[in-house]
């Protein structure tokens, strides 16, 4: 069984057991969370979509960690103006683990 839930303006496709990168949730590792965005659900042969979605589905997840990524450079610079700025950013992510898919 999968689902595709929806969740920090991006989508998913889980199954149980999936660890996934999400962006930041609040809550402490070892924490419950549900995702009651769930945009379709698949089983062997079947295949619910929602409209926009499935109603009274839900995804059952635990949060194993808050961490961030990698970080990466902005630059900006105005040629012959002597304007120079460096900036780094690290976006924070939530790490999930994916418990149960209720439909």
């Amino acid at each position: 069984m999968y689902a595709v839930i929806k969740t920090g303006g991006k989508q998913y496709q889980v199954k149980v057991g999936d660890v996934v990168f999400v962006e930041k949730i609040e809550g402490e590792a070892g924490a419950e969370i549900k995702f009651d965005q769930v945009l379709a659900v698949g089983d062997e042969g079947k295949f619910t979509a929602g409209a926009p979605i499935v109603e009274g589905a839900t995804v059952s997840a635990k949060i194993l960690s808050q961490t961030k990524g990698k970080k990466i450079i902005v630059f900006k610079m105005k040629p012959k103006k002597g304007y120079r700025n460096k900036t780094g950013h690290r976006q924070p992510y939530t790490k999930v683990e994916i418990t149960a898919i209720n439909a």
